[in-house]
């Protein structure tokens, strides 16, 4: 096994909670970031919605995280067809030019 794929424990807190979790040498780093953008970003909801429970802050933002993951999967997926449609249409003039070449 290779140490990229070599997997280890490390502890992160989310909210104020520690949580040990097993994860990817290769990973630790954005899992990290990750933990620590989700506190901060409940603390930003904390500040705008006061009296709400820190499960309503997190549901929040996993509602924020959800939709946009859906729109830039909407966004790539309108780009994949644009691009398919360029390729094909590529292929179809070069597939046409060696036609009339021969």
């Amino acid at each position: 096994m290779s140490t990229e794929e070599e997997v280890f424990q490390i502890n992160v807190n989310i909210c104020d909670r520690p949580y040990r979790l097993k994860v990817k040498r290769d990973e630790e780093e954005v899992v990290r970031k990750a933990a620590r953008e989700i506190s901060e970003k409940v603390k930003q909801l904390q500040t705008q919605f006061a009296g709400k429970d820190k499960q309503d802050y997190l549901a929040m933002h996993a509602l924020t995280l959800a939709v946009s993951v859906l729109n830039n999967e909407k966004k790539t997926d309108a780009a994949g067809r644009s691009l398919q449609d360029k390729l094909d249409l590529l292929d179809k003039t070069i597939l046409q030019t060696l036609e009339t070449s021969t």
